[in-house]
């Protein structure tokens, strides 16, 4: 079918992908004609026990041969997609974005108002195709913070929803002496639990027979009973992990936003790592009990040494928030401190750093070469991608595009003798 050349078969990818997103929105402009014709000639269906869209869904089933659960949403997209954002429905079409992307900008564009969500539909299709190496936690933050800037109330992140929130126990339904445990939390609170079952999780010594996924789960009990620790099952009685039975170490909510958030004055909504956009009332409710350091961009003067100031490590990290391999969103806490240029050529310095995930620090640094994977950074901190084919990708730092303050360039640097 195809050679085994490689740029070949990268390009015969990349077309494949657009030519599937054109079909699927011409499929989805051709259920939502349908939807209208069928509105006009049902007519009095808002009498009637089913409606329109179940009318139309039973058309779309039989036509694909696929069940009524797979049909309706499919109509409430088509319908969502080119009566509300007929912009961004063109943008779909050329085949500029896929349907992943297009299903989370009608989700999260549900709540804006009618009023409003015409400019919104406007700016989206402007800058969309832009947004399609982007990960779907990425995406979410993107149209969050686009949202925000038109309808700050439109933002899915509902009073309803915030009202809901629960946790419930109960007995494990096939599982005698187990139980399941659910809920809806707040997020900054669910990120303090997550962090103190890790720590609860690592405190047993490496011998302790349990997968970390098990020794979370026990310490959920732990946490209950109020205790900093688990009781570690190596058997061993010279287990390192007794001599660490000390009291529980403090939980750390990292929270970016700008000081007009902080103070009031702006309804432009927050960041919290790993969980994406808090609305403007969120961040104010953790400001008003937090420890609050402004991220402060460093001087235009490398640092001397390989290692980062501990001023310089944090503007990199909150700029940047995750990996900036092309497609990646591992978090910040999982990511390393990259020199773009390898030190000691490459300078420490805002300019020349970034976070890549250790699995990509590794293909940085083994799949190099003439024929290996390259990057080069620009002062605002997006980074150039060149594969092993040749094909370039640009990522940008996410951190700055949330926040542009951030991505301002800081300066051009030169690359270091040895």
């Amino acid at each position: 079918m195809f050679d085994d050349d490689p740029v070949t078969l990268v390009d015969a990818i990349a077309s494949a992908g657009r030519a599937e997103s054109a079909a699927i929105a011409r499929r989805l402009g051709a259920i939502a004609g349908l939807y209208r014709r069928r509105c006009r000639d049902y007519e009095e269906a808002q009498f009637w026990y089913t409606d329109v869209v179940e009318a139309v869904a039973a058309e779309v089933s039989a036509a694909q041969n696929i069940s009524r659960d797979r049909a309706v949403p499919q109509v409430r997209q088509a319908v969502s997609l080119y009566q509300r954002l007929p912009e961004v429905a063109a943008v779909f079409a050329r085949g500029d974005i896929d349907y992943r992307m297009v299903q989370v900008v009608i989700t999260r564009t549900e709540n804006v108002l009618d009023e409003v969500i015409a400019e919104l539909d406007r700016s989206l299709a402007g800058v969309v195709h832009k947004w399609m190496r982007l990960s779907k936690p990425k995406l979410r933050d993107r149209v969050d913070m686009w949202v925000a800037e038109h309808d700050p109330a439109g933002v899915r992140v509902t009073p309803l929803v915030e009202d809901s929130r629960y946790v419930e126990v109960e007995p494990h339904p096939n599982a005698a002496g187990m139980a399941l445990i659910g809920g809806v939390l707040d997020a900054a609170d669910a990120e303090a639990i997550d962090q103190r079952l890790d720590m609860i999780a690592e405190s047993v010594c490496p011998n302790d027979p349990r997968s970390k996924r098990q020794r979370r789960a026990d310490a959920t009990g732990a946490l209950g009973r109020l205790e900093a620790t688990l009781a570690c099952r190596c058997g061993s009685p010279d287990c390192t992990a007794a001599a660490v039975r000390d009291s529980a170490a403090q939980v750390v909510i990292h929270v970016l936003a700008e000081q007009k958030t902080v103070d009031g004055t702006s309804a432009r909504p927050g960041y919290l790592s790993g969980f994406g956009v808090l609305p403007a009332e969120s961040v104010r409710r953790i400001a008003a009990t937090a420890k609050i350091r402004p991220v402060r961009p460093p001087g235009t003067d490398a640092e001397k040494g390989y290692r980062p100031s501990a001023a310089l490590r944090d503007f990199v990290q909150w700029r940047d928030l995750t990996c900036r391999f092309p497609g990646c969103d591992r978090a910040v806490m999982g990511c390393d401190v990259d020199h773009t240029t390898p030190w000691p050529f490459g300078l420490t310095h805002p300019s020349g750093l970034k976070l890549y995930c250790r699995t990509h620090h590794l293909i940085k640094t083994f799949y190099t070469g003439p024929n290996g994977w390259k990057d080069q950074q620009r002062p605002d901190g997006s980074i150039v991608v060149t594969a092993p084919t040749g094909h370039v990708y640009v990522t940008e730092a996410f951190g700055g595009v949330l926040f542009p303050g951030l991505a301002t360039p800081t300066a051009t640097i030169p690359t270091a003798t040895p």
